[in-house]
């Protein structure tokens, strides 16, 4: 059997059983997550709204950390050494 004219294509995700066999260890994972810890997500669940807005400025903050400080660019890349005396 000749199997050269399949090489060239990309195969979807769910074409291989051991990532089918992972997504339902995911969905059992989660389902036995939320089955043995619904008390605790009752308690969490009102203030998900608030933690979502508070996530944004301390992405914010933490993502644009690098653009700020002061830092002189270069227009070396950081994977080339340098000379040493």
């Amino acid at each position: 059997m000749d199997h050269s004219s399949h090489e060239g294509r990309k195969r979807g995700f769910f074409a291989s059983r051991g990532n089918i066999v992972l997504v339902g260890f995911f969905i059992l994972g989660g389902f036995y997550l939320l089955a043995e810890h619904r008390a605790h997500l009752w308690l969490v669940l009102p203030w998900l709204p608030w933690l979502l807005l508070l996530a944004c400025p301390l992405m914010h903050l933490f993502m644009h950390h690098e653009n700020q400080g002061g830092r002189k660019h270069t227009s070396t890349p950081a994977s080339a050494p340098e000379d040493k005396p």
